[in-house]
């Protein structure tokens, strides 16, 4: 008996820490300098097969990716952050139509600069989802240097 009990505790334990530990989506930064006073931000997100983030203008539910940008004497933002065009379709379930991105995805951020280097910082929020669960939002802070 005592072995069924530490065999389903062990089952447990572990179900729990690997759920934690499912990490889809990897997000990477890059900085392009167009000219002397303005850049261009990449913001990338590779998601695991069959994983997939909203887009930054899904309407109804609040699973939208969204970008927070810290302010900064060093630059400004031109513009909001662009995406590429999403997959849309129809959720039987929710009654709305999703958008959302698959496999990679890159925002760009047009920014002014005040100053020749800098580090841009911020914070990404998004929820990731596949066509069995979605995970709990996560938000991730992003330091790009500019030089």
């Amino acid at each position: 008996m005592k072995r069924i009990i530490v065999l389903t505790f062990l089952v447990i334990a572990f179900t729990k820490t690997n759920a934690q530990l499912e990490k889809p989506v990897v997000w990477s930064y890059m900085v392009k300098k167009t000219n002397k006073s303005e850049a261009i931000l990449y913001l990338k997100a590779k998601m695991q097969s069959r994983w997939h983030i909203y887009s930054l203008n899904l309407k109804g539910i609040p699973a939208k990716t969204s970008f927070n940008f810290s302010p900064s004497k060093d630059y400004v933002m031109v513009g909001k952050i662009v995406e590429p065009k999403p997959i849309a379709k129809y959720d039987k379930i929710l009654r709305l139509n999703l958008t959302y991105f698959e496999n990679e995805v890159i925002f760009t951020q047009k920014i002014k600069l005040k100053k020749s280097s800098t580090i841009v910082k911020g914070k990404v929020e998004f929820l990731a989802c596949n066509d069995k669960q979605c995970l709990p939002a996560d938000e991730l802070a992003f330091s790009i240097p500019l030089k």
